[in-house]
């Protein structure tokens, strides 16, 4: 059996991430359907869009270390994504679905920043610079969802959920 280096740990978590933003893909028209302000509606819908690129991106690099784009699957997703079913079905019609929805994509976030930086940082030290580079991108645009979510909840989902109670 051939040793399980950085290079190996590298493949093997491309192929999670890949796995979780195909899923994540498929889940978020169902939670921009979900959604009952537009902004948080609205938010998941440029969410949708700016996964198809990130898909695109994890594509370009599994072709830069001569690799098939290829998932394999990702617990840590399946639940981060069945926690925001059980919100969306618990919570709705509900005053609080949107700041359960925030909450359920910001885990999203949390996941995909913390896979995308380890990656970014292998990459560094494997010098796949072209690779870097599009991590990166991705990271970015994770991060200022992030930040977004946030507000939306801080200035949209919370106060309603608050008020209701």
């Amino acid at each position: 059996m051939a040793d399980k280096t950085l290079d190996t740990l590298f493949h093997e978590t491309l192929k999670d991430i890949y796995y979780a933003e195909r899923k994540i893909l498929k889940a978020l028209p169902k939670m921009a359907r979900a959604a009952q302000s537009p902004e948080v509606k609205k938010a998941f819908e440029q969410h949708r869009d700016e996964t198809e690129g990130q898909i695109e991106r994890l594509q370009q690099v599994f072709e830069l270390i001569g690799k098939r784009p290829q998932g394999k699957t990702c617990a840590a997703i399946e639940g981060i994504l069945e926690e925001g079913e059980e919100i969306m079905d618990e919570f709705k019609g509900q005053p609080a679905l949107d700041a359960g929805l925030a909450a359920a994509a910001q885990a999203v976030e949390h996941y995909e920043i913390s896979r995308y930086g380890t990656l970014k940082r292998w990459a560094q030290v494997l010098g796949h610079k072209d690779a870097v580079t599009l991590l990166d991108a991705t990271l970015q645009e994770e991060s200022k969802t992030d930040a977004l979510l946030s507000k939306l909840a801080d200035q949209v989902a919370n106060s309603k959920a608050l008020k209701a109670a």
